[in-house]
């Protein structure tokens, strides 16, 4: 990854935890909670492809394993955010840029169901059955509908600024550069015709004698045509 990729995946997971545990997590809707980060996870994996998604959404899995309310193993999230980011970045087309809503809107969808039931079974694999008390059917169905609901308020906005820092900052300072370079190779060539200034006047005798040249050019061209002139008046005669 990037130094301007990380820089940005790290502000907007620490931006998307900080929310997710002082504000959504507060709100006591029934069911699951609306997981922004994974949503985070999701709109930098279909931007930056399965790499960044798969690196972006294990930073953020760990982080969320380790913030103050979490009560489950250090680890678990984070594998279901890795995995969930790595199979949303094979999404991202070759061009980099979806041409609908449809797609992200799904991935969305998808990324919803399958991390909660990715968290319910690495949570049976590790003896946690909190899932199966609460009623597994009912966290799959509310967990959908809440990030469906949030997504269009959230994930747009991160990855169109994602795609807006995605520009190569070298690319810019190499045309920035080579418009310089032009502006140099414009100066030098205003140096030097100012430093042949003062060869003009003798430019300027050239030219007379250019002129004189072509007076002299002139006059012999004459007096040829007329020899040949005469020479023709000889035949006829």
């Amino acid at each position: 990854m990037r130094v301007y990729r990380t820089v940005l995946a790290t502000l907007l997971v620490a931006l998307a935890l900080v929310v997710q545990v002082s504000v959504l997590a507060r709100l006591q809707l029934p069911g699951a909670v609306p997981d922004l980060l994974l949503l985070t996870v999701l709109a930098l994996a279909l931007v930056y492809g399965h790499v960044s998604g798969c690196l972006v959404g294990f930073g953020a899995g760990l982080l969320a394993d380790l913030a103050p309310p979490a009560d489950h193993a250090v680890g678990r999230y984070a594998l279901v955010l890795c995995l969930v980011g790595y199979a949303a970045g094979l999404t991202r087309p070759e061009g980099g840029q979806h041409r609908s809503a449809t797609v992200p809107m799904l991935v969305v969808a998808v990324g919803a169901a399958s991390s909660t039931l990715l968290y319910a079974g690495v949570g049976a694999l590790v003896g946690d059955t909190a899932a199966r008390h609460v009623g597994l059917t009912h966290l799959l169905v509310t967990a959908t509908i809440y990030d469906l609901l949030l997504a269009p308020f959230t994930v747009p906005l991160m990855m169109a600024l994602a795609r807006r820092l995605e520009s190569d900052p070298l690319a810019a300072e190499s045309g920035s550069g080579g418009s310089s370079a032009e502006s140099a190779t414009g100066w030098l060539a205003g140096a030097g015709s100012g430093l042949l200034g003062p060869r003009s006047p003798r430019r300027s005798r050239y030219g007379k004698g250019g002129r004189f040249g072509g007076q002299r050019s002139t006059l012999l061209s004459r007096s040829a045509r007329n020899r040949a002139g005469r020479i023709k008046g000889v035949k006829r005669l």
